[in-house]
């Protein structure tokens, strides 16, 4: 049975029995704690957890998930993918465990003529906690399972939760044997392999409290609600099903395994590493395909950068299988074919996929090139040290300036026996990023509050009231005031305070726009608005600095948006969505938004696109965007099914949280129509102008527009109307000329600066040889020392120009320092084979400060006394051998 019919078979099974058919949510998820969606209930989290109510009382998925914590087991064990699909099903308060055992038997034990999947009840296992009678008396009664199949387990194994206060109850897992051919016998508990899990029931009916671990935290109560939590894993039922030994050998995964052996010219289970490389191989394509289709690209953060690991790992895996070409475009289209039958938006968007793919194949084997170089070079040098580990700050320079992720340079350098300093990568990169985020810090004005205090709002007061689609004034009342420690009782003038009101009028940032800005104002407070958030879903909460008097819990407040604000920000949203239909009109459907930024007056728009535009791109997407805006084409707003706009091709951003309607913003009809929460304009006429300011890269194969927009566009136009009128005037010439003027006067400037180059040589190549003739003897070494004004550039030329004229038969060593503190010092071949080393005579002239080659090498910051110091030693340094 294929998978795709194993996944079909699943959902049609429970939507016959009242379940609502869910989509799979995107894998990248607005959950803060997560990058990606990692288990089948985590789009469902939200209603098991209370913080909204759930639409339906049941409900079935299958689930796409990623995880990449045991990315390094990938392949090296037969039980690890980092993608794979949940099935599950799920009761929202309705049935509990007596159906979701018989549901889970049923579709397993039934015959496949009969819609179920056939597995023999006999070679069934289950195991339950062991405080759970209950569980064990319904696979008695429902599934007539005998005790001793019935496998009690403890809190590690059976008791779920997630982590943090909140809803938690035992879950009964479901097992298959194998036979003796996987394993030992005697059950679950005894052997995995041979046992395989392929679904897990959890029975949500507890409530726990703070504390770490598995178990060991206090359970509260029952929960007012009992919920069914279920997990099928589709990668493990398929193994079963098609008689394979693991999830690299099923259908949608051993035929990219096949073609990239067959590119390497290598026999899948000849070799044991060389099988653990192709199914490293198999996974990571597939997981790339998947999140390149849901709208991730590869980036050095986040998300982006868990993706640039995933393919620059299949890429090095094909090269050390002895692949060198470019792997990516002859195996994407496998698994693009592979994944089709269940996700048709695959083969949609594959152009985009290979584009991005491509791109970011190109970036790292060019990287690959350079990096290797350098880490060799580094190792090379650990070594000789008598070392066994590469510093962290080598580890650093491959990350940051030629992409090499630190699994990858783990990897290769365990590959030549030396070990890296994590730690001290660590420390660099925690550095990084704490600038990062005290940068980010800087622009907001105050803290983070404990989400744990607002969950406590949302569970007292329930979703706030939100009208910024309405309203830019609300009448409203504070009903939470907290501080960065918690709850407290009042704000004085100067403090910054989050405060949640009962309704307001203000945007919180999300989609790519920025929140809004404005204030509250009462009988005894007035307070500025400087961020808006939604922290939990339903909830709105505005970081506010007090600028009058005290604001107050259950204070009532004017709620009121700057209205310029607003307006420059509706005119911002909607000028992405022109700029967005724009691009695509002229860089046709592959110009997919992958990001956005904006706020009054400004937009940026990411994209996935190879090389830069050229101007006449950058004209037309500019000019199709002001046409749009000349027309006034009206801008509208529907509520509609994600399958109907789907249907009307409306486009939706990969990493946002659908409910069961959906917005779409329509401007012009189909011209430009997408899923958006957003505030627009009511015609685009109203976004003034979109003047397009930059366009540049921001990684392998993505590309970043950025424009101003409204009256700030009309400002950016006149700054350069003014500009180009002074350079006009700078040069007496028209307008019109300027192109040709300036392109004239550059090639004056380039024609002087050969002359001058020339010129330069010629001094150099004079000097070069008065210094090779006046080179002083020692110690049988013909060395010449001296200095330039200029910079180590020159240095290094003047001192390999002196080199070149000394005699070959004689050892020589010319040595040149700068007046800002440089010291180039080089050596020919006959030095060389006396046993010299120019890099070990710079590293002793100057502490340790510098190196090289052993025929040239250079260190700096010396200043100019150290110059002087260092080329009076060196006769010293060369006596001395």
């Amino acid at each position: 049975m294929r998978t795709a019919d194993i996944r079909s078979r699943f959902l049609d099974f429970f939507a016959a029995r009242g379940h609502t058919v869910v989509p799979s949510a995107p894998l990248p998820t607005p959950d803060p704690t997560l990058l990606f969606v990692n288990a089948g209930m985590v789009p469902f989290k939200p209603y098991f957890a209370g913080e909204a109510p759930p639409p339906w009382e049941r409900a079935t998925s299958v689930q796409k998930c990623v995880r990449t914590l045991d990315i390094e087991e990938v392949g090296r064990t037969t039980r690890h993918g980092s993608f794979f699909q949940m099935n599950g099903n799920f009761s929202f308060g309705d049935y509990f465990k007596e159906e979701a055992v018989a549901y889970a038997w049923e579709l397993s034990t039934s015959p496949q003529a009969e819609g179920g999947y056939g597995l023999d009840p006999a070679r069934i296992w289950v195991t339950v906690h062991h405080s759970d009678t209950e569980s064990r008396s319904i696979w008695r009664r429902v599934a007539g399972l005998p005790d001793e199949r019935i496998v009690d387990r403890g809190d590690e194994d059976n008791f779920w939760s997630m982590g943090v206060p909140g809803p938690c109850g035992p879950c009964s897992e479901l097992y298959y044997d194998r036979g003796p051919a996987f394993g030992r016998e005697g059950g679950p508990a005894v052997d995995e392999d041979r046992y395989m899990e392929f679904w897990n029931l959890v029975f949500m009916q507890y409530e726990r409290g703070a504390g770490p671990g598995k178990s060991g935290y206090p359970i509260l109560g029952e929960l007012p609600r009992r919920n069914i939590d279920t997990g099928m894993g589709l990668e493990r039922m398929a193994t079963l099903l098609q008689g394979v030994d693991n999830l690299y050998e099923i259908d949608e995964t051993r035929p990219v395994l096949q073609r990239a052996a067959e590119l390497a010219g290598v026999r899948y289970g000849a070799d044991p590493e060389a099988d653990v490389r192709l199914r490293v191989v198999a996974d990571h394509v597939r997981t790339g395909l998947m999140l390149l289709a849901d709208g991730t690209a590869p980036g050095n953060e986040g998300r982006g950068y868990v993706l640039r690991r995933i393919l620059r790992r299949a890429v090095r895996s094909m090269r050390l299988l002895g692949y060198e070409d470019p792997a990516l475009a002859e195996l994407l289209p496998v698994a693009r074919d592979c994944m089709a039958p269940s996700y048709p938006e695959v083969a949609d968007a594959y152009p985009r996929i290979a584009e991005q793919a491509g791109a970011e194949e190109d970036a790292f084997r060019s990287s690959l090139r350079q990096g290797t170089t350098v880490l060799d070079t580094a190792v090379a040098r650990v070594k000789e040290s008598g070392g066994r580990s590469l510093p962290g700050a080598q580890a650093f320079l491959l990350h940051d300036t030629y992409g090499f992720p630190i699994d990858l340079t783990l990897e290769m350098a365990a590959e030549q026996g030396v070990e890296v300093d994590r730690e001290g990568f660590t420390a660099l990169m925690n550095e990084q990023r704490e600038r990062a985020r005290a940068d980010a810090r800087a622009r907001k004005a105050g803290g983070a509050v404990d989400t744990t205090a607002l969950r406590t709002v949302l569970d007292a007061h329930g979703p706030t009231d939100w009208r910024a689609w309405d309203t830019l004034e609300t009448e409203s009342r504070v009903i939470a005031l907290l501080g960065p420690a918690g709850p407290v009782p009042v704000a004085r003038t100067g403090d910054v305070v989050t405060v949640v009101l009962d309704r307001t009028p203000f945007y919180a940032e999300s989609g790519g726009q920025e929140s809004d800005a404005g204030v509250l104002s009462g009988a005894s407070a007035e307070a500025e608005v400087l961020d808006v958030q939604r922290p939990l879903p339903g909830l709105v909460a505005h970081q506010v600095r007090v600028t009058a008097g005290e604001l107050a819990l259950d204070d009532t407040v004017h709620a009121a948006v700057d209205a310029e604000w607003r307006l420059g920000a509706r005119q911002a949203h909607s000028g992405t969505h022109v700029l967005h239909a724009a691009l695509r009109e002229v860089l046709g459907p592959n110009a997919l938004q992958s990001g956005s930024y904006n706020r009054p007056g400004h937009l940026r728009l990411d994209f996935p696109w190879r090389g830069a535009l050229s101007t006449t791109a950058r004209s037309e997407i500019e000019e199709a965007a002001n046409r749009a805006l000349r027309r006034d084409l009206p801008v509208g707003v529907r509520w509609m099914t994600l399958p109907e706009a789907k249907e009307i091709g409306a486009l939706a951003l990969f990493d946002e949280t659908y409910g069961e309607k959906v917005r779409v913003v329509e401007i012009g009809g189909a011209w430009s129509r997408e899923l958006c929460g957003g505030t627009h304009v009511d015609r685009a006429a109203q976004i003034g102008t979109v003047a397009l300011t930059s366009e540049g890269s921001v990684g392998a194969g993505m590309r970043r527009l950025e424009a101003a927009v409204g009256i700030e566009g009309f400002g950016y136009l006149a700054r350069e109307r003014d500009l180009v009128a002074r350079i006009a005037d700078q040069l007496g010439a028209p307008r019109a000329e300027l192109p040709d003027r300036i392109a004239g006067l550059l090639d004056r400037l380039k024609a002087a600066d050969r002359e001058n180059a020339r010129l330069k040589q010629q001094a150099t190549s004079a000097r070069a040889g008065d210094l090779a003739s006046a080179a002083a003897d020692v110690n049988g070494v013909r060395t010449v020392t001296t200095t330039v004004s200029g910079t180590a550039q020159e240095a290094r030329a003047l001192a390999l120009a002196v080199r070149d004229r000394l005699p070959a038969d004689v050892p020589g060593a010319v040595a040149v320092g700068t007046e800002d503190g440089a010291l180039v010092l080089t050596l020919n071949a006959r030095a060389r084979r006396s046993g010299l080393n120019a890099s070990d005579l710079v590293k002793r002239l100057l502490d340790g400060r510098g190196g090289g080659s052993p025929e040239t090498a250079q260190g700096g910051g010396l200043g100019r006394e150290g110059v002087t110091a260092a080329l009076t030693a060196l006769p010293t340094a060369l006596a001395a051998g």
